[in-house]
């Protein structure tokens, strides 16, 4: 019987080890259906929604051991949310972004910072920015951007599995009222938790779900830091990916708020689809292998620059 339970044991603590160290589909699609659940409306900034998000985004900052700052894993933030044209007043909520971080080791490099970031804010019941006929309409936001998010937690768990790599420190960032205008970025980058200086490259995810079959990852900002553009397209092709790389095109989402600053930055996506901003972007149009595949590009990608001495600074792009 003893030899039973310590064969039991020891397969509990394998299947540990394995579900912390790796980026799994299954895993992912956990996060998804959590995120696009109908109890979470959408997820829009504010309300019982938002709090329920927050409150799983940092059980499992806390879960992989990712450490919080000074303040908490909250970085509270006043939102004002846009409205429909004719509206009288726009709204203003309490959210958050969810931050924490990981040290690196070198004595030197872990006074050095690589952001990972996305955002968990998706449209609610549409409302201004809605792409859709549908009024009063759950918009899920699977692509746009719970994938981006369960993507976060994925390789943070990763990340922190292999933290004695590291030189350099990462912070990872789930951003709040991304869609009310780049409101939780650029509540961070005014009020940051270390000093900009020390951010060498900040890498944003948002709507990596979607990888075709010609398995095309784009990514705009390459050219903001040393070799940036060859790097991720050699790095991509030899994981078997199809990445279309541009030194500059930074625009349209969070990584904007730490360019403007004069930050090195990496904006990655697989693409737009026409459930943008509708009620049909779901969890059942996610490649999820696909969104595996390109995890572990971000995570390789990640790894090379800060478990290295790799030399980072600013290229501004025209």
């Amino acid at each position: 019987m003893s030899k039973f339970f310590l064969f039991l044991l020891l397969i509990i603590i394998n299947h540990n080890m394995y579900s912390q160290s790796d980026i799994t589909e299954s895993e992912l699609k956990d996060h998804l259906l959590f995120l696009t659940s109908e109890t979470n409306a959408g997820r829009y900034p504010g309300g019982k929604e938002n709090k329920r998000v927050v409150k799983y985004l940092k059980n499992e900052f806390k879960k992989i051991r990712i450490i919080p700052f000074d303040l908490g894993y909250k970085q509270v933030f006043k939102a004002t949310l846009r409205i429909e044209k004719g509206a009288d007043k726009k709204p203003v909520v309490k959210t958050c972004n969810v931050v924490g971080f990981i040290e690196g080791n070198d004595t030197v490099l872990k006074n050095e910072y690589i952001v990972l970031g996305a955002h968990y804010d998706h449209l609610g019941l549409g409302g201004p920015s809605s792409k859709s006929d549908k009024k009063n309409t759950i918009h899920y936001g699977a692509d746009d951007n719970a994938s981006g998010t369960a993507a976060l937690l994925e390789i943070a768990e990763k990340i922190a599995s292999n933290k004695s790599l590291l030189k350099r420190s990462i912070i990872f960032i789930a951003f709040g009222a991304e869609e009310q205008g780049l409101l939780g970025s650029k509540y961070f980058v005014e009020n940051p938790l270390v000093p900009l200086s020390q951010i060498k490259l900040m890498i944003n995810m948002d709507m990596v779900g979607r990888l075709n079959k010609e398995k095309h990852v784009y990514m705009g900002g390459a050219g903001t830091f040393p070799d940036g553009v060859n790097f991720m397209q050699t790095l991509g092709k030899s994981l078997g990916l199809n990445p279309i790389v541009h030194a500059g095109s930074v625009g349209g989402s969070d990584h904007v708020s730490f360019y403007r600053k004069g930050i090195s930055v990496l904006g990655m996506h697989t693409g737009g689809h026409p459930q943008y901003h509708t009620p049909e972007d779901t969890v059942d149009l996610i490649n999820i292998n696909g969104q595996k595949q390109v995890c572990e590009y971000i995570y390789k990608t990640i790894m090379k620059l800060a478990a290295t001495n790799y030399e980072m600074e600013f290229i501004k792009q025209d």
